[in-house]
Parts: C-alpha cells; sequence; structure tokens
C-alpha cells in the first residue's frame, strides 16, 4: 500500500525520498504494510492550529497523529473493506523539529525519522500518558528503529527515553 507524504511548508527543506523510504520500512517493521497512511509535513502555524484544535495547547509541536481506526496497543486494524486499509495521518512539524535541531545539534533527518516512528506507534494505539504506556511505546520504537537502522547504518533511537 501507500505512502502519501505531503510538504505543507515552505520554510525548512525535506527529503522527501529519504523520509518515504523510512515511513516504508517503519510500517512494514510495525507488520502494517498492507495499510495506506498519509504524513503532512507541517509549518508551526500549521501545527499551533491542529495542536489547539485537537489537544487544547495553542503551540506548535513536534508530531501529531490521526489514527483512522482507534486499536489497542500494537493491534492492527481488521479493514472490513478495501477503504479501510488506512491506519490515518501523520502531521510533523518539521520546522519546529528543525528549530530543536539547530538548538541541540541533532541532526534533522535522524530527528524526522525518529518523530515519524513516534507518530506510527501513535496510529496503532501506543500512548505514553502513564508511565507503563510509555515503556511499551518507547519498547516498541526501540524495535522499529533498530529495523531502520539494519537497512540504513543509522544509529537511530527513540527521542522520549527520559519521559519518565
Amino acid at each position: 500500500m501507500s505512502v502519501a507524504l505531503r510538504n505543507a511548508q515552505r520554510v525548512v527543506p525535506v527529503r522527501r525520498a529519504q523520509l518515504r523510504r523510512a515511513v516504508c520500512v517503519l510500517r512494514a517493521a510495525l507488520g502494517a504494510s498492507r495499510f495506506d497512511v498519509g504524513v503532512v509535513c507541517a509549518g508551526n502555524g500549521l501545527m499551533r492550529r491542529l495542536n489547539g484544535a485537537y489537544r487544547q495547547r495553542s503551540e506548535p509541536t513536534d508530531v501529531l497523529s490521526f489514527p483512522f481506526h482507534q486499536v489497542a496497543a500494537g493491534e492492527l486494524p481488521r479493514p472490513r473493506c478495501r477503504d479501510e486499509y488506512n491506519l490515518g495521518d501523520i502531521f510533523l512539524g518539521v520546522e519546529y523539529i528543525h528549530q530543536q535541531c539547530r538548538a541541540t545539534g541533532e541532526d534533522f533527518d535522524s530527528v524526522l525519522a525518529v518523530t515519524a516512528a513516534h507518530g506510527l506507534c501513535h496510529l496503532l494505539g501506543y500512548q505514553h500518558n502513564t508511565k507503563h504506556e510509555w515503556q511499551q511505546m518507547y519498547q516498541k520504537e526501540v524495535e522499529i528503529l533498530e529495523d531502520l537502522n539494519r537497512l540504513t547504518g543509522a544509529s537511530l533511537r527513540p527521542l522520549t527515553a527520559s519521559l519518565f
């Protein structure tokens, strides 16, 4: 199935082919290759509006995920028809991520891939509202990033190592 990637901002150059490949590998690592996923690279304005509308926080953020199905952590959706083979949409706050990377010295493309992994996990029901949920999600992120690392030679790790 497909990864629909749209760059809805002009502030930060995005290597779309590299990001698309990463999302495809991560989706496969989650066992969800049969499902479509949408990825939108967004600027701070759009992320602020979405974050305000859906999370009541009027500030930009790094990632927002909008699942098509409601599933328990780690479960794959059970579509009833072809139109339901959709995981949902991930909005990557590339301007926000870029600003953070400039402040910390981290590699933007690496952080973008890790943030996409985080968003994909959210589409499959993983959350991080409690320590137990965070541990589950963190472990899944480690697992799927290891697959990406094997294929790319990178050494990516989840960004939320010290959340709890």
